[in-house]
């Protein structure tokens, strides 16, 4: 992933008891890099489902920042998208993802949408977050894994 896919936010957390709920968008713009022929998904030059879901995940990593305290992170648990539409080389595509009102437990539920500049929904789900210590998570893997 490269810096383009990754939107840079510091939130503000005044209160992390009741975050704000705001609904995060970012747009992109769909190039020869993104498409399922340069990913290996499928043999077309249109937006990849690999890409467009971590387009996903990446929008709710900022919108999930509001929930976290310091030295917690989040992590992607479950994924349910559908990919509608195709989406040409060269297109904008808008992604919104909408953070629940609170965490259940320390799991956060993402609605995310994909819409391109026509106004065409192209994918649309739910993206299930983990709050996690990233201390202990990183803590978790074994040795030889984090040898690798």
């Amino acid at each position: 992933m490269g810096e383009r896919d990754i939107p840079h936010i510091t939130p503000n957390r005044p209160d992390a008891r009741r975050p704000r709920r705001t609904v995060v968008t970012v747009r992109y713009e769909v190039a020869e890099a993104d498409t399922a022929t340069a990913l290996g998904s499928g043999d077309v030059p249109v937006l990849a489902t690999p890409r467009l879901i971590a387009w996903m995940e990446a929008v709710t990593v900022v919108c999930a920042a509001p929930f976290i305290g310091a030295g917690q992170t989040t992590v992607g648990t479950a994924i349910r998208i559908e990919h509608r539409v195709p989406t040409p080389v060269g297109a904008g595509v808008e992604i919104d993802a909408e953070p629940p009102a609170a965490a259940v437990g320390r799991r956060l539920t993402f609605a995310v949408r994909a819409v391109d500049s026509s106004g065409t929904v192209v994918a649309a789900g739910e993206i299930d977050r983990a709050i996690v210590d990233r201390d202990r998570f990183l803590g978790s893997i074994a040795p030889s894994e984090q040898e690798r």
